[in-house]
């Protein structure tokens, strides 16, 4: 007897083989949302008092992609960490509905708290500020509360800090999602085929190393997307990273050179919390 296709179907069959009867009812229900989700992040990328420096850096960025790749819907719990000047809280403050929230994570030594309140106060921003201790890893997020967490370019400055900050940090993201919740991951990738001694001082990271770091507080990878990747970026600056814009640390040496590659290639990862 032939074989009949059911293209109507795929997408279940796809999420049997990922994720079994679970994985299908998130799947159906992320389908449903995801409409909704898409018009309520372009109206946050949209808002007319959104600065243009940060609208000029969404050529790099892709948020609309970026978020969507996530599965950011305006009822998703979600925890930026280290949101630093607000270039993402801008749009994820601004998403929150139907039991939504928003919640900065910074860490608990310093200053950074009262900064990030006075960021969010200053953007007429809602949302909640967290703390996490990086020597510990200890958090006041309650555990298994949040349902996505997401850290833009924050990897590499764990790592640069010591094997077990990021360690902690991983695995205090881990403890504070709900079963099933997702990780969003974007960073400045390093070749995989480059000299690892490089992840030390140049702010770029293998991805193997970002894996071997979420696997390692017990998540398991979800995806991985081209969106934020630049074939332009050689990952050999003399001042890393920072080479490039925004920061350009050479200041006016080979400036338009730099400009002409523009942001770093970056890595844009998804892991999920095991149910």
């Amino acid at each position: 007897m032939p074989h009949r296709r059911l293209p109507v179907f795929a997408p279940i069959i796809t999420a049997i083989a990922l994720a079994g009867a679970g994985g299908i009812v998130q799947s159906v229900a992320a389908q449903r949302a995801a409409p909704t989700a898409r018009a309520a992040i372009a109206k946050a990328i949209a808002a007319p008092d959104r600065p243009a420096a940060d609208r000029a850096r969404d050529r790099y960025r892709h948020p609309a992609e970026t978020l969507a790749f996530f599965g950011i819907t305006p009822a998703s719990k979600v925890v930026e960490f280290s949101p630093g000047g607000g270039w993402y809280s801008m749009i994820l403050a601004r998403l929150p509905a139907a039991g939504g929230s928003y919640t900065a994570l910074v860490p608990s030594s310093g200053k950074a708290a009262d900064a990030t309140r006075t960021m969010l106060a200053t953007k007429k921003l809602t949302g909640t500020v967290a703390t996490i201790d990086p020597a510990t890893g200890k958090s006041d997020v309650p555990a298994n509360s949040q349902d996505v967490v997401l850290t833009f370019r924050n990897v590499h400055n764990l790592t640069m800090a010591g094997d077990q900050v990021a360690a902690r940090t991983f695995a205090a993201w881990f403890t504070m999602l709900k079963p099933g919740g997702v990780l969003g991951v974007v960073d400045h990738r390093l070749p995989e085929s480059a000299d690892v001694a490089k992840e030390k001082d140049s702010g770029y990271l293998k991805e193997s190393t970002v894996r071997r770091l979420a696997e390692a507080a017990g998540f398991r990878l979800a995806g991985s997307a081209p969106i934020n990747a630049n074939a332009k970026d050689t990952h050999d600056h003399p001042k890393g990273v920072w080479t490039l814009p925004p920061t350009f640390a050479l200041k006016d040496q080979d400036r338009a050179t730099y400009a002409a590659i523009g942001e770093s290639d970056r890595m844009t990862l998804k892991f999920v919390k095991p149910r």
